[in-house]
C-alpha cells in the first residue's frame, strides 16, 4: 500500500466508501464511519494525535472525525538493578489510527495535520480497516488491563520464603503489598543489613 499523493476522489454517496462490515448492509450513517491508518514521522505518533485532536476541535470536525488512537501495549523490562519495570510500547511505530467519515473535508484536515505523511491507501484512495482488524488491534491494546493479576493471601509484617531466582530460599518480611501491580516489597537480611527486594506474588511462600 502506498501513501497518498493526491486528494482522493470526492465521496458522494455511502456506497462509494467501502464498508468494513460484511453481511447485511448497515445504515448509511454507520457505513461511512470507519477506521483508517495514517503514516507519521517516527517518534511523532503522540504529537500527531495531539495536533489532530486540536484541529478537529478548532475546525469543528467532530461530526466527521471521531477517534484518534496510537495503539500501545504494556510490556515489562528489567532495569540494571534486576527489577521489572512496566513500560508502554507502540504496537505500530510510525502509524496512527483515525476513526472518521471519509469526505474531502475530513481527508484535508487529517492529511494536512503536522507530522502526517499520508494515509495507508490503495492507489490514491485511503483504505479502511476491516472490522476484524479493528477488533484485534483494540483487544491487543487492552490486553494488559484484561490479564488477571496473581494474588496471594499475605499481609504486611508476615514472614515468607523466596522461591526462584537468585534469592531462592531467603527468608524475609513483607514490607509493602501492591495489589495493582501484583508486587511485594520484601526485606531480607544480606551482609548483616536489611535489603529490600521487589518480588511477584508467585515468588513467595508463606511460612
Amino acid at each position: 500500500m502506498d501513501s497518498d499523493s493526491a486528494v482522493p476522489p470526492a465521496v458522494e454517496a455511502p456506497s462509494e466508501v467501502p464498508s468494513p462490515v460484511e453481511g447485511p448492509e448497515p445504515a448509511p450513517e454507520d457505513s461511512r464511519r470507519q477506521w483508517f491508518v495514517i503514516h507519521t514521522y517516527s517518534g511523532y505518533e503522540n504529537k500527531v494525535k495531539t495536533n489532530l485532536e486540536k484541529r478537529v476541535t478548532s475546525m469543528s470536525m467532530g461530526h466527521q472525525i471521531f477517534s484518534i488512537l496510537v495503539p500501545e501495549e504494556e510490556q515489562f523490562e528489567l532495569t540494571k538493578e534486576g527489577k521489572r519495570k512496566s513500560v508502554k510500547r507502540k504496537i505500530f511505530p510510525g502509524y496512527v489510527l483515525v476513526e472518521m467519515e471519509l469526505t474531502d473535508d475530513s481527508w484535508y484536515v487529517v492529511r494536512n495535520t503536522p507530522g502526517v505523511t499520508g494515509f495507508v491507501s490503495s492507489g490514491n484512495q485511503p483504505l479502511p480497516l476491516g472490522r476484524g482488524e479493528v477488533e484485534a488491534i483494540l483487544a491487543q491494546t487492552g490486553a494488559a488491563e484484561e490479564r488477571p493479576r496473581p494474588k496471594v493471601d499475605v499481609e504486611v509484617g508476615q514472614n515468607i520464603r523466596v522461591h526462584g531466582g537468585p534469592f531462592d530460599g531467603f527468608i524475609g518480611v513483607i514490607d509493602e503489598i501492591d495489589d495493582t501491580r501484583g508486587k511485594l516489597k520484601v526485606l531480607v537480611s544480606m551482609f548483616g543489613r536489611e535489603t529490600p527486594l521487589e518480588l511477584d506474588f508467585n515468588q513467595v511462600d508463606k511460612l
